[in-house]
């Protein structure tokens, strides 16, 4: 286990970002101003995060410490085959790469939806 922290948002956290949670808000931080910590915002969960509450996309995009994943072609392919584009993207981006062996905890201000995946996740109700 290394030092470095990969944690992918969902669209329940980047709305409870908008919101001004604490737990997103410390999480946006670390990833700005500490080496290992990444947080990333996949594209189709700022789409839904975006429709439950306009503006969060260009907020959040605009933050230097959270990196948007584009819908490539592997993503699109995965996120294809689920009825719920923002959580397929979400459960893609969190699933372990070359860069990130032991892949990256999905931070959601809703656990349970989570409870039948294979992903690590981080709660972020205060």
């Amino acid at each position: 286990m290394s030092d470095v922290v990969h944690v992918v948002l969902d669209e329940t956290a980047m709305v409870a970002a908008g919101r001004g949670n604490v737990l997103v808000s410390r999480l946006i931080h670390r990833a700005h101003v500490e080496s290992g910590w990444n947080l990333y915002a996949p594209a189709c969960a700022l789409v839904e995060a975006d429709r439950e509450r306009p503006g969060t996309a260009e907020h959040l995009a605009a933050m230097p410490g959270v990196l948007v994943l584009d819908l490539d072609l592997s993503a699109a392919l995965a996120v294809a085959r689920e009825s719920t584009w923002a959580a397929a993207h979400a459960r893609y981006a969190a699933d372990p790469t070359p860069d990130r062996p032991d892949g990256a905890f999905i931070a959601t201000a809703d656990p349970s939806r989570w409870a039948d995946q294979p992903v690590r996740v981080l709660d972020v109700n205060p």
